[in-house]
Formats: C-alpha cells, structure tokens, sequence
C-alpha cells in the first residue's frame, strides 16, 4: 500500500516508476495497463496509461469493463434532471422504511416478496434490485405507505409516506414516475445482464467486443420502440393503482428553434409546443438512451481496436476458416503493434507458421 499525495496523472505516473523500480521491475516488461476511468488515469494525453505507453508502446491500456458500464450508467442518471429525481426518490422510500426495525417488518409484512434496496454510487449497476422492488410491487409499496402515513406515531414519516404515496412529483402517485420506474429498469437490466457476461470467466477480447455491440444495438432499438412499449406496461401499472395514465397538461414548454445568422427570424418558424408526454420523451427517455449509446461507443472503441490485434487468437473455428493470406497479415500486424524500437515480442512469420499447423 503505498500513500499517494499527488494525485494528477504525472504523480501517479512517478510513483508507478518508483515503485516498479524499487522491485527492480522493468517499465519496458510491461505488457497490459488496466485502470478505473479516472480522467487522471486513462486521460488520452496527460493521465497514467498515455504517459506508460510514451515509453513503452507495447503496454496496452484496458478500462475495465464493468466499470465502464457503472460509468455509462452514472452518465445516463446525470443526463437528465428527471433521471435524478428519480432516483431520489428510490433512496426516499428505502430510507423511510429501513429507518425503523417497527416500519421494515410493516413493509415486509404489507409486501413481502422483495425488499427494497439502498442506492450503491459504486456499482451503479447493482441499482437494477433498487428498481426492481418498486417496479413489480408498486401497488403493494403504495399500500404500505398509505397504511404509514395513517398509523405512524412518528409525525415526519407520516408526512413523508404521505408525500411518497400521492405526489406527483416527489413521490409514486404520478404516471410520470410510474413510466420512468419502467424504462429504468429496462435499461438497467440490459446492461446488468451484459456487466454479469463480461465478470465471466470465459470472456476474451472477441466475446466482450460482441456482447457490447449487442448492447449498443439493443439500446438503438430500444431508442425507437421502447417508449411506446414503456408507456403501455406502465398504463397497466397506474390502472391498478388507479393513477391517470397520463401527464398534467398544466404546464407546457415552449423551445427556440436555434437560427443561423443569415437565416430571417419568422415567428411561426421560431416556437413550437411540446405537450408534457413529449417533454418527458425528450428531456428524459431520449437523452439517456443517447447518452447511453454515446457513452457506450466511446468507452469500449478500444475493445474493439483491440479485436482487431488479438482476436484471430481466440477462436479456433475462425482461426481455422481464416485463408493463409488473412491469418498471415494478422500475424505480421500482432509483430508490428509488439514492436519497441527494434525488438518484438514475436515473428509474425514464424507465428504464422505455428498456427497454420
């Protein structure tokens, strides 16, 4: 355990070589880097990794995977205000019922089934069991804060279960949440699934390259089917706990159409309504499924440049329908990209000819 003061890529960087050195271990024997997403670490230009392949290009920097999904995730919440105060209100109903043992076992008595779950800021992806409890027992969850909020000798949990059970906004009592409780745990439990497939002992380079296009073509189908698919589970959802399936149209947004310079300003071409059902596909559903995608592609580009390298090593049946002339310049190019200087790993030649019998 070594005591860090300096915290800044070129910091961390010094005390990696320090210590390397003390263990009379050699920069140049390094062949793999992997690190948490950390701008000061993986940072492209100033962090940890940048700085060790400047001086050995042959020590590969790999994020790690389910990190990076707890990333994606953190930036999909943070996109959108509604994405926060959803999950405030999450944290809000776990609080309320765990703050007592009297009010947990009147959960457990009024619901049973599954308990609700703090919010983790490490394991984002564990929040898929948060959303979980609430999106297949909100009638029951309803019922129990209903029943709080009339017996609850402790005056502020009563207002706050009366808070969580009928409002609108700040609680469960509104089509809103209801719609978001679905799409979230959608969400979520795509990409546990994909989180649990890549932590799997068997994965390599060409699985995990596979599984997060899967991922990122799910969520682009998600992007133009979901919503509707959304809206229908959560109407039957707010039918059974007698909530309107629909948003308040007490209040509307109005957005300026951005116009270039040259561009004359014409009052019909410059405003246009959305209603509240709109709003909330655009200021919520679309933007974290965008920045999903976004966050996705641009965390995992170095998997798949990385398959590129060392795939053809990993299965035997593409290795083995792979011509002479592709499996050859496969090999020559793991040569290259193992090259320091003058000296490499490997002969892709002779590598060619080893895998080739």
């Amino acid at each position: 355990m070594k005591e860090v003061s300096d915290k800044s890529g070129e910091g961390l960087f010094e005390l990696l070589c320090d210590t390397l050195a003390g263990l009379n271990l050699s920069i140049d024997d390094v062949r793999g880097q992997g690190y948490d997403n950390g701008s000061n670490m993986k940072g492209k230009h100033k962090g940890v990794q940048k700085r060790l392949l400047d001086i050995n290009s042959r020590a590969f920097f790999t994020p790690c995977g389910c990190h990076s999904l707890n990333l994606t995730l953190c930036d999909m919440a943070k996109s959108s205000k509604k994405g926060i105060a959803f999950f405030g209100i999450i944290q809000r109903l776990y609080c309320l019922f765990s703050g007592s043992t009297t009010r947990w076992e009147m959960f457990k008595e009024i619901v049973g089934g599954l308990t609700l779950k703090s919010l983790s800021e490490t394991r984002w992806e564990s929040r898929v069991e948060s959303v979980r409890a609430i999106r297949f027992q909100a009638p029951k969850i309803r019922d129990a804060l209903d029943y709080l909020a009339e017996n609850c000798e402790d005056p502020e949990a009563r207002s706050n279960a009366e808070v969580l059970a009928t409002s609108e906004t700040h609680g469960i009592g509104g089509f809103e949440f209801l719609f978001s409780m679905v799409i979230w745990y959608e969400l979520l439990f795509a990409v546990n699934t994909v989180s649990k497939v890549l932590q799997s002992e068997h994965i390599d380079i060409d699985n995990a390259v596979e599984q997060l296009k899967g991922l990122v073509s799910y969520l682009n189908n998600y992007r133009e089917v979901g919503f509707e698919k959304a809206k229908a589970e959560a109407t039957i959802i707010a039918e059974s706990m007698d909530i309107e399936p629909n948003f308040p149209a007490q209040r509307r947004r109005i957005i300026r159409k951005k116009k270039h310079f040259d561009e004359e300003l014409e009052r019909d071409d410059e405003f246009e309504t959305l209603s509240e059902e709109e709003k909330f596909k655009v200021d919520f559903f679309l933007r974290i499924v965008d920045q999903a995608i976004v966050s996705l592609q641009m965390r995992f580009e170095q998997f798949e440049e990385y398959g590129k390298i060392f795939g053809f090593l990993f299965d035997l049946k593409k290795l083995r329908s792979t011509s002479d002339d592709g499996l050859k310049a496969s090999c020559i190019n793991l040569e290259s990209c193992l090259k320091h200087g003058e000296i490499s790993d490997i002969d892709g030649n002779h590598l060619f000819l080893e895998l080739r019998v």
